[in-house]
């Protein structure tokens, strides 16, 4: 199979129309592209209109479905290793852009907090390429639900700040490179 083939939904499927974020079900027998396949998501143009499938629902494109990673939040003794949470941030992905978040500088801070009772706290504090973007919301449960697999992660608090306003010049110079806005 070639992403430039059409692709015809074996079943429906859940989706979210990219920018709005608005939740659809993609009707059995459309014809679908994929335009993007990158972490655990799909984004696939459909009439016209980019959407987003979760990766659990790529069976319905004809692909092996990606199953989500273990939470491992039910451990509470020791520290959480940042670099595993850096690594989780950049599984993420824009879904209109191939790249991901890190790289597109959209994570402003992130902090762990060990807990009084045992665990850790991480707090991420992100923001979005276009304020209004109906995808925020999106993005942050990828952030939580992903960042919640790291080991000894008990609490995730993602937030969405627009100060300072996110603009090129905060993206990895790779991804900057990538996109042709160097």
């Amino acid at each position: 199979m070639h992403y430039y083939d059409p692709i015809i939904l074996k079943r429906d499927c859940d989706a979210v129309l990219i920018p709005s974020g608005t939740a659809v079900t993609l009707k059995e027998g459309a014809n679908v592209y994929i335009t993007q396949s990158l972490g655990d998501t799909l984004t696939v143009n459909i009439e016209g209109n980019l959407a987003r499938i979760a990766g659990k629902d790529a069976d319905a494109l004809g692909l092996e479905p990606v199953a989500d990673k273990p939470s491992h939040a039910d451990l509470q003794s020791g520290t959480a290793d940042e670099s595993l949470i850096w690594e989780q941030l950049k599984t993420c992905y824009d879904p209109e852009i191939p790249i991901n978040i890190v790289d597109l500088g959209l994570i402003y801070d992130c902090s762990v907090t060990p807990l009084p009772n045992g665990g850790n706290c991480v707090n991420v504090k992100m923001t979005l390429t276009a304020p209004g973007c109906g995808m925020g919301a999106i993005l942050l449960e990828d952030v939580r639900r992903k960042i919640a697999t790291v080991p000894n992660v008990t609490e995730v608090n993602a937030e969405l700040v627009f100060d300072p306003p996110w603009n090129q010049s905060m993206m990895s110079e790779a991804a900057r490179l990538e996109t042709g806005l160097y």
